[in-house]
């Protein structure tokens, strides 16, 4: 197989053995298994701080993908029975971002596409970079650490709803979100 991709991304991860002949159960990372699903190659690495009894394959092919009520099974070459298959517990599987099916319309982004853009307010003015994102159920919200704090505390970093009536006018291409957002609003209750 080939090696792992320099732009590989965690995806999911092994959660345990399905049945007796080599099945996986697989926890995706997302609400959305497309990246998955969209791949037949996964490549694998330990989780932080899980001790591994053995080594794990640099990297597996994905031979059927289904789903199995809340969660997802797969069948890899190789993994022939649930002892395999128990081994594989833990794993993080990791595909190419490039890999990735393209998004619905131009005001879809993957949230790993997001992260570490800059954001600007409608004036130019620096609000900080994206660190992270929320779910919240009905929509999304930006973590931006503020300019010169690599990772800011809760109460220095800025929460922006990923809205469009706070404008996020997203350019991948010059990696910025712009924003009508003013900083006293962070405050507000």
């Amino acid at each position: 197989m080939s090696p792992k991709p320099a732009d590989a991304l965690a995806v999911g991860r092994v959660t345990g053995a399905y049945g007796v002949k080599g099945w996986i159960k697989v926890q995706p990372f997302s609400l959305h298994a497309d990246a998955l699903f969209a791949n037949t190659t996964w490549w694998l690495s330990a989780s932080a701080g899980a001790p591994r009894l053995q080594p794990l394959p640099e990297s597996v092919k994905v031979l059927q993908l289904r789903e199995q009520g809340d969660a997802l099974v797969a069948q890899l070459e190789g993994v022939n029975d649930r002892n395999a298959a128990e081994a594989l517990q833990g794993a993080t599987l990791n595909v190419s971002r490039a890999s990735f099916p393209q998004t619905d319309g131009d005001d879809e982004f993957y949230w790993v596409d997001l992260i570490g853009l800059d954001v600007v307010d409608r004036q130019g003015k620096a609000l900080g970079q994206v660190v992270d994102l929320i779910d919240t159920g009905p929509h999304c919200v930006l973590r931006i650490a503020p300019p010169g704090i690599a990772r800011p505390s809760p109460a220095q970093e800025v929460l922006i709803p990923f809205l469009s009536q706070y404008g996020c006018d997203v350019d991948l291409a010059a990696r910025r979100i712009s924003v009508d957002w003013d900083e006293s609003w962070q405050d507000a209750e």
